[in-house]
């Protein structure tokens, strides 16, 4: 069966594709958030994970307001990158791994999730920018195939906090099933609190960021007691992109009941959002 090997949670902000194209990793204004990633290459390096499933969020290239899906599950071969500005070069295709997107349709469907599953889907800054990241050496030739798990975090209504653990447990528990030798690391791409738009824009609120973080590992269903409306409000309304990493962490309780914190990271603020990153393995 497939092995699961832990998760990463990390922020996608795309200014930090233009930082990583120009080389300003090691800026004053960048290196308190790049600098925080060698320890996590060095686990990875250890980990050696086969496939990425990819919790995020569409930004307008696949779904926009007129037609919204609250959970969609990417079933390609091959996922391109496109342009979507930002001053983001786009992205060599990455691979996809159909057996285990096939694997996660069926499961969730099952467990009655009313999901989209695409077989054709572009991918952003919020799929490439966390590969980037893992993987800066990577070039041309990524080391992994993904998986991409789209949630709904731009147009109410949104989905539940609960819902969304709920989702990644399936998922985790799909993956568990999945007859492979593969390893999977569990990615969730977004947040944490930030609101870019309306009379809250650069909105954060480090305390609750820093409790949600702290929860993850102590008490992963701590997130679930708030309404959809209580996180906006705690978190900003693209803050919400919480969400992946509490389907990140759900999708880990399939290979136990505990994790142990690798690597993490919070820093105040890049392009008025709080940036975290935090490394879990099982």
């Amino acid at each position: 069966m497939a092995k699961i090997i832990g998760g990463v949670g990390t922020s996608h902000i795309p200014a930090i594709g233009g930082a990583i194209h120009k080389g300003l990793q090691n800026e004053p204004y960048w290196k308190p958030f790049f600098g925080a990633f060698p320890p996590i290459h060095d686990w990875l390096a250890t980990a050696r994970p086969d496939v990425v499933v990819m919790f995020y969020n569409d930004h307008g290239l696949n779904f926009f307001l007129d037609k919204m899906p609250t959970f969609a599950v990417g079933a390609a071969a091959q996922y391109v990158s496109a342009d979507e500005g930002w001053g983001i070069p786009t992205q060599p295709p990455v691979q996809g791994c159909p057996d285990l997107s096939w694997q996660l349709v069926n499961t969730l469907v099952e467990r009655e999730f009313d999901i989209v599953s695409c077989q054709e889907m572009l991918i952003d800054h919020a799929c490439t920018l966390p590969l980037k990241l893992l993987w800066p050496e990577s070039g041309d030739d990524w080391p992994v195939r993904i998986v991409p798990v789209c949630i709904n975090t731009v147009q109410f209504p949104l989905p539940k906090a609960s819902r969304v653990y709920a989702l990644g447990k399936a998922v985790g528990e799909a993956v568990a099933a999945w007859g492979s030798d593969q390893r999977v690391l569990m990615v969730a791409s977004g947040g944490l609190s930030h609101q870019l738009d309306g009379t809250r824009a650069g909105h954060i609120n480090k305390g609750f960021d820093l409790q949600f973080m702290d929860s993850l590992l102590t008490n992963p269903e701590w997130a679930t007691q708030f309404s959809i409306h209580e996180l906006v409000e705690k978190t900003g309304t693209q803050g919400i992109e919480l969400l992946m990493w509490l389907a990140m962490r759900g999708s880990l309780t399939a290979a136990g009941p505990s994790v142990r914190k690798v690597h993490s990271n919070y820093h105040i603020p890049i392009s008025n959002t709080a940036t975290a990153v935090m490394a879990l393995e099982v």
